[in-house]
C-alpha cells in the first residue's frame, strides 16, 4: 500500500487538541515521533519524566507536553495539562488506516444473498459474510475475515484481516478486532459419565459493545445458554482467553495473556495485568486492579490493587525460600503452641 502522505500546521494541531501553542502557528509537521528518534519535520511527545534529559538534544520540529517542562523546550511547543492523551490523539491523525472506507466489495469475497451491507463498507478480498449477517455502515471487513450467520457488526467497525466471528456474534459501534481474533467458539463446556466426555452445546451468543477493542489471537467463547457480554469502550490485548457466560464491565482493561474462567463477572474500570488468571464463577467489583501474573480463586467486593504471587529473584534465595514456603504450616503451629504457652503463664 502506497504510504500516505501526512502534513498539518501546528496552528491546527493545537486547536484540534485544544493546546497553547508556544512558537510559529504557520510551522507545518509530517510525521510523530519518539523525542530520541524525531527528525526535522517530526512532532515529538514528553508524557514521562524520565524522558526529560532527551527533550534538549530533540531534532523535533514541535513537542506536545506539560507547562512545567516548557522552559526546557528548545522548539515549537503544544502545551497541555495531558500530553499523553493528546499523544494518543495525534496519533490517529497519522495513522495511514485512518478515514473513511473504500466502498467496495471485493471480487472474491462471497456474500449471502441474505446478507445486509450498509451504506460506504469495504469488504476485502476473500472475506465471507454468511445468511442474514449485517455490517453497519462506514465498515471495513479486511482480508480473509468471516462473519458467520445471523451476527453483526457495528457503524464504524474495523476487522483486521482473517479475523473469525462465529454464528450469533454482536460487534458494537467503531470496534476494532485484530488478525486472528475468533468471537463466538465454542465455549469449554463437557459432561463426563465416569467413563467419556459427553459435549454441552453452546447455545448462547457473544455481544462486544461500542468502542471496544481485541488484540490479535485473543478468543472470547460464546455461553452456554446466555451470551458472554464485553463492555462498551473495553480494551482486550493480544492472546487473551474469555470463556463461556464472562462479563466484562464497561471501560475495563485486559493485558496480553489474561485467561478468565467461565461465568465469572469483571466490574467496570478494571485493570488486569499480564497473565492475570481469574478462577470461574468469581464477581470483581467495579475499580479493582490486579496486578501482572496474579492468580484470582476468591471474589472481590472492595476496589483497590490486588497481587499475588513474588516477583524475580537470585535462583538461589528462590530456592531458599521455596523450601521455607513448605514449612510455613508447621512453623505456624509452633508459633501458636508458645503464645498459648506464653498466654497460660
Amino acid at each position: 500500500m502506497k504510504k500516505q502522505q501526512f502534513s498539518y500546521t501546528l496552528e491546527d494541531l493545537a486547536e484540534r487538541l485544544g493546546a497553547r501553542l508556544v512558537g510559529d502557528p504557520a510551522v507545518r509537521v509530517s510525521g510523530l515521533s519518539t523525542l530520541v528518534d524525531a527528525a526535522p519535520g517530526d512532532i515529538a511527545f514528553l508524557a514521562n519524566r524520565a524522558y526529560l534529559k532527551y527533550l534538549g538534544e530533540s531534532e523535533a520540529t514541535a513537542v506536545l507536553l506539560h507547562e512545567s517542562h516548557l522552559e526546557e523546550c528548545k522548539c515549537n511547543a503544544l502545551v497541555l495539562d495531558n500530553p499523553y492523551l493528546a499523544y494518543a490523539e495525534l496519533s490517529r491523525l497519522f495513522d495511514p488506516l485512518a478515514g473513511t472506507p473504500q466502498t467496495s466489495v471485493h471480487a472474491s469475497a462471497v456474500v449471502d444473498e441474505t446478507a445486509q451491507l450498509g451504506a460506504n463498507v469495504e469488504i476485502g478480498p476473500q472475506v465471507v459474510i454468511g445468511p442474514g449477517a449485517r455490517v453497519g455502515d462506514n465498515s471495513r471487513i479486511l482480508a480473509g475475515c468471516v462473519i458467520g450467520a445471523d451476527s453483526s457488526v457495528g457503524e464504524g467497525a474495523l476487522l483486521h484481516p482473517n479475523v473469525t466471528l462465529y454464528h450469533g456474534v454482536m460487534i458494537g459501534a467503531r470496534a476494532v478486532l485484530h488478525s486472528g481474533c475468533v468471537i463466538g467458539a465454542d465455549g469449554f463446556g463437557f459432561a463426563h459419565d465416569g467413563k467419556g466426555w459427553h459435549k454441552i452445546a453452546q447455545l448462547g451468543g457473544v455481544l462486544i459493545g461500542d468502542d471496544a477493542e481485541v488484540g490479535s489471537c485473543t478468543s472470547i467463547d460464546r455461553g452456554a445458554l446466555g451470551d458472554t457480554i464485553i463492555g462498551n469502550d473495553v480494551k482486550i490485548d493480544s492472546q487473551v482467553q474469555i470463556a463461556h457466560n464472562v462479563q466484562i464491565g464497561d471501560h475495563s482493561a485486559l493485558a496480553g495473556c489474561v485467561g478468565i474462567a467461565g461465568s465469572t463477572k469483571v466490574g467496570r474500570y478494571c485493570l488486569m495485568g499480564g497473565g492475570v488468571g481469574l478462577a470461574g464463577h468469581l464477581e470483581i467489583c467495579d475499580g479493582v486492579q490486579v496486578t501482572g501474573m496474579s492468580l484470582v480463586t476468591n471474589s472481590i467486593s472492595k476496589p483497590g490493587v490486588y497481587s499475588s504471587g513474588t516477583g524475580a529473584m537470585d535462583n538461589g534465595l528462590w530456592r531458599r525460600n521455596a523450601v521455607r514456603f513448605k514449612q510455613l504450616d508447621q512453623l505456624a503451629r509452633r508459633l501458636n503452641q508458645v503464645e498459648k504457652r506464653l498466654k497460660d503463664k
